[in-house]
């Protein structure tokens, strides 16, 4: 693995906290990388920076994703400084919790723009560049909401839903025109962040560990794995919806499972990059 990582250029959008910002440590303890780290709040960033081993390369951005003007802005200069990332893993996201009823406007903007536009924005931004090189890895963060409807989830679900139809037609995409760039869906359950702070998990689908979820992802990535699911239970979700009617499901997940009452004790945090 660590030959796959070596003298990589990665870029981490929601550095500054969670999955992204332990990527960023465990890839620089394991390798020689250059680590472009985009998060909107620059001060967690520079802490970050601070506490990387000696000798990393490190770029910092105070990017929000929700701002395509800004991560052209950024991705402009970081092409001209011969920076083009091997691989850009977007881990940026937000969570309201509510019924969908009691989101604003503004909340349902935020939710789709930093889950879903920003990190096609992210992309879009280097792709063409990726493209002409002929390599690259676009590692997009899903989530087993992206399978399943749960209650106080809906427009985050939705996000999420639109970033596994997004990575799996880009895939396709870019294997049929043989361009040389792989996409990965990293499709978890609920994971020990902070951004899901007070949910039950349900029956079978123990809350994940942050450091669990980035070593499946380290090791997925070199291997060149198209999905990152976990836990195990989630592989099953889309075979079990197909073949089982509606109600059953329903019946299954709600009251046996206790999806559909994870979100009940629900606290998360402020919304922020996560």
């Amino acid at each position: 693995m660590k030959a796959f990582y070596q003298n990589k250029t990665i870029l981490i959008t929601g550095a500054a906290s969670g999955i992204g910002k332990r990527f960023a440590e465990k890839v620089a303890l394991l390798a020689d990388v250059t680590l472009i780290l985009w998060d909107r709040n620059p001060d967690l960033l520079r802490e970050l920076k601070s506490s990387l081993p000696n000798g990393t390369e490190v770029h910092i951005g105070g990017v929000d994703i929700s701002d395509n003007q800004r991560i052209h802005y950024e991705s402009d200069h970081i092409i001209k400084e011969n920076l083009l990332p091997d691989i850009i893993i977007n881990c940026a996201g937000i969570v309201i919790g509510k019924s969908f009823h009691e989101h604003s406007p503004r909340d349902i903007e935020n939710t789709i723009r930093i889950n879903t536009l920003g990190s096609m924005w992210v992309v879009h931004a280097f792709l063409g560049e990726m493209i002409k090189r002929g390599s690259g890895q676009i590692v997009n963060m899903a989530s087993a909401s992206g399978y399943i409807g749960n209650p106080r989830m809906s427009v985050y679900a939705s996000s999420k839903w639109a970033v596994l139809g997004w990575s799996e037609s880009l895939r396709i995409e870019m294997e049929k025109l043989k361009t040389g760039v792989k996409v990965t869906a990293v499709i978890p359950s609920y994971i020990d962040t902070g951004m899901f702070d007070g949910v039950k998990p349900p029956l079978l689908t123990p809350i994940l560990k942050t450091d669990e979820v980035v070593n499946k992802m380290m090791k997925g990535i070199a291997s060149g794995k198209k999905e990152i699911k976990a836990p195990f239970i989630v592989r099953f979700v889309p075979f079990l919806k197909s073949v089982l009617p509606k109600a059953a499901f329903d019946w299954l997940a709600g009251n046996v499972l206790g999806v559909y009452r994870s979100m009940d004790s629900f606290k998360g945090r402020e919304p922020r990059s996560s």
